[in-house]
């Protein structure tokens, strides 16, 4: 359900996501703090889906393979294109899409 709140909440959200370079968020997948959210899903509905604590949402999200840990190939694929995803940060995590 939306509600004035979640509406607020998630237009802060979108405040907060920005366009980095893979070079910077890889100090993040070192750390294993780095979620990959692919690029059917929106960024700012899953970040916010976290921030609730929606744990049945997002294990959907991960049985479905939408969400996840990011995978060394990934890593390995954005550092050799020297790739620019969309980032936004759900304490403790980063998440990270390709677009």
């Amino acid at each position: 359900m939306t509600t004035p709140d979640s509406e607020t909440e998630k237009a802060k959200l979108n405040l907060e996501t920005g366009q980095m370079a893979w070079s910077v968020l890889q100090v993040f997948f070192a750390s294993g703090n780095a979620i990959s959210v692919t690029p059917d899903l929106d960024l700012v509905e899953v970040a916010f889906q976290i921030s609730q604590d929606n744990k049945q949402q997002i294990e959907a999200w991960m049985a479905e393979g939408k969400v996840g840990q990011v995978s060394d190939d990934q890593a390995r694929t954005w550092h050799t294109n020297d790739a620019q995803l969309w980032a936004l940060v759900v304490r403790p995590w980063v998440l990270v899409q390709d677009k």
